[in-house]
């Protein structure tokens, strides 16, 4: 009987070649499409005489921008414009995504709580929260803030220095002083002894099987450096509150509705996903562990950081990441209510430049940095708290 050499197989029937040329046929066809459409895009534009490029981002903006984080004015370049309303919605994706960590890990511990009211508040919450879509729920915390709340001369004040009103939440902060910058370096120094602190107490746990108080140590340096900075400098007292002066509030720091109303509403809204999240994380590790834990002695802290937290984490953490990811993209939202994001002034820029394409493109640009980096970062932080075999 005459067997055929596997060197011999004709190309057409051996499937490592023809994958190959498969490959070259895909990328042959998507370079020719993407040539057709920028060939196509390019003859259409200068068919209707619109200029490309970015060169409009060195032209002056004219026009104000409601909220800054930095000085801007509307002599200001487009680049600058732009810089702002990147600012804008890396401060509400940053502090959204740690509010929203906080609530839904208390929300959905107390999900899975014995007491019977607590576990059915939770329930009831995040059943409200992920079936009302997230455009109405912003609509109505803005509809909250300029339809039921007082003007400033009527405006709500729990206590002195912090006022409620349809201008927004107007609270007092510390007057300027030399001291708070060298309390802000005390928190940079007391995080990195933190850190490595953290590690030489692993170390010596795997080794001695004693339990350093981290979390304990780590509150009092977080705390005790920038209290002993600001007794050193002179433990300053004064504050900047706001004062009513004609139809606003003059001094202190105030949030605008819009940026509390698409606060609230990212936050609110993906808390209840993550709050399932935590939950499911939670009860994947098995009771018998938790009881073989309490049953040799460990407290019901240290069962809930050695024991569940760090195979629970497994579980919670690519889930969570995607939730990050969407709490950033649905802050695009912002323009619905009038936040100056990034989408909101790319599309003030758009429309005074014509210059779509570019504009379009710095958003995608924009909000793929951010997704990029929030994945990097997980990813980085998933590998960290992975169980190692040994």
């Amino acid at each position: 009987m005459n067997h055929k050499n596997p060197t011999n197989i004709s190309f057409w029937y051996d499937p490592d070649k023809r994958s190959i040329l498969y490959q070259i046929g895909a990328a042959c066809l998507f370079a020719f499409v993407a040539w057709y459409l920028v060939s196509n895009t390019m003859t259409n534009l200068e068919r209707q005489s619109i200029a490309t490029g970015f060169g409009f981002l060195n032209h002056e903006a004219a026009f104000e921008i409601g909220e800054s984080l930095i000085d801007y004015s509307s002599a200001d370049r487009y680049m600058k414009a732009l810089w702002v309303g990147f600012l804008n919605t890396l401060m509400v994706s940053f502090i959204g995504v740690i509010l929203t960590v906080i609530l839904g890990t208390f929300l959905g511990i107390a999900r899975l709580s014995k007491n019977w009211l607590i576990s059915k508040c939770a329930a009831g919450y995040i059943e409200l929260f992920q079936d009302i879509p997230v455009l109405l729920q912003l609509f109505f915390w803005y509809a909250f803030f300029y339809e039921m709340l007082p003007s400033p001369q009527g405006a709500l004040s729990p206590f002195n220095g912090l006022f409620l009103c349809n201008r927004g939440l107007i609270f007092g902060i510390p007057q300027a002083h030399p001291v708070y910058k060298y309390m802000m370096i005390a928190v940079i120094i007391a995080v990195i002894i933190i850190f490595f602190m953290k590690r030489w107490a692993r170390k010596r746990q795997d080794s001695t099987g004693k339990i350093f108080p981290v979390f304990l140590t780590s509150m009092l340096l977080i705390i005790g450096f920038p209290f002993v900075c600001w007794l050193i400098g002179g433990a300053p007292t004064g504050m900047d509150i706001p004062v009513l002066k004609g139809f606003n509030f003059k001094g202190g720091l105030s949030l605008s509705p819009e940026f509390a109303a698409l606060l609230l509403g990212l936050v609110l809204y993906t808390a209840a996903f993550v709050a399932e999240v935590v939950r499911a994380g939670i009860q994947s590790v098995s009771k018998g562990q938790t009881e073989a834990a309490m049953a040799i002695g460990l407290k019901q802290g240290q069962v809930l950081n050695l024991i569940i937290l760090p195979q629970a984490l497994r579980v919670i953490i690519p889930p969570l990441t995607s939730q990050m990811l969407n709490l950033t993209k649905n802050s695009s939202l912002a323009v619905a209510i009038g936040y100056p994001d990034f989408v909101s002034v790319a599309g003030t820029a758009i429309n005074q430049t014509g210059q779509a394409i570019e504009g379009v493109m710095l958003i995608m640009i924009v909000y793929l940095i951010f997704s990029l980096s929030t994945s990097a970062f997980m990813n980085f932080y998933n590998k960290k708290m992975a169980i190692v075999e040994r």
